[in-house]
């Protein structure tokens, strides 16, 4: 839950909004007052407009987050048990990293053409690498005296990877898990840039071009909303499967917070 000290600076922040749109001290076409911004999300609820747009980007970015998932883990836990590939991956990983998956969209359309594998392609880019590098260091990071010790055992590569490896790597795949989910939310506008009908990232786009500030201040609203939900859903979930790792999850917020 929010500490109340935590909602401090939201309160004085509306109660500052509130004022100066009463005495009009802001160009109320810019910056619409709170209620004109909550008839807007009212009407928007009303109509269902806003719902199917939620529905949308959600499936969007749930869908883009799993396929990423499924892409970047196996490629750590490959490249992390095979040092020796890195060397083969690590140029072209490393340059596909600074490329900002918005740049890609013009050659994501003439790939993909303009439905859903366009927008996918844009959530996957940008949720790649927080997933694949954590899970990357995770690996890295295992205890080699732990590796020794199954092997004096003799457990096989699987059996390592299953009861050595995996364990000790989960809090930095979690924790990859976590921002790569943020990312995708964060990718989600870039994502609904490519000639989208729904979803929130288009309602704001639509909103802007029929110059609606209000709207546009609902769609940011709804997917601050939504992303903190997420991250706070997945964050608990995080505890209830992993309690010994909670006081570490507790300090890796913060990073997590500060990467997003």
């Amino acid at each position: 839950m929010i500490p109340l000290k935590g909602l401090l600076l939201p309160f004085f922040f509306l109660v500052w909004w509130w004022t100066a749109a009463a005495l009009q001290l802001v160009n109320s076409y810019l910056i619409p007052s709170p209620a004109a911004i909550l008839h807007t999300a009212a009407v928007l609820l009303e109509k269902g407009i806003l719902v199917h747009h939620v529905e949308t980007s959600l499936y969007r970015v749930f869908t883009g987050f799993t396929i990423t998932f499924f892409l970047a883990f196996p490629l750590a836990v490959l490249l992390g048990m095979n040092r020796r590939l890195e060397a083969y991956f690590d140029p072209v990983l490393n340059f596909i990293r600074h490329v900002p998956p918005i740049s890609c969209i013009p050659l994501l359309i003439l790939w993909f053409g303009i439905g859903e594998a366009s927008k996918m392609a844009v959530i996957i880019l940008a949720a790649f690498f927080p997933i694949f590098l954590n899970s990357l260091e995770g690996i890295a990071q295992c205890d080699s005296q732990l590796i020794e010790v199954g092997q004096s055992f003799g457990f096989s590569r699987k059996q390592q990877f299953l009861k050595i490896i995996l364990p000790a790597s989960l809090p930095a795949v979690i924790l990859g898990m976590r921002l790569g989910l943020g990312y995708s939310w964060r990718a989600l506008i870039g994502a609904e840039l490519i000639a989208a009908s729904a979803g929130i990232g288009y309602m704001i786009i639509e909103a802007e071009e029929l110059s609606r500030p209000d709207i546009v201040i609902v769609g940011i609203l709804v997917i601050g909303l939504f992303g903190y939900v997420i991250d706070y859903g997945f964050l608990k979930l995080t505890r209830l499967l992993l309690p010994w790792n909670r006081k570490k999850a507790e300090h890796d917020s913060f990073s997590a917070k500060g990467a997003l």
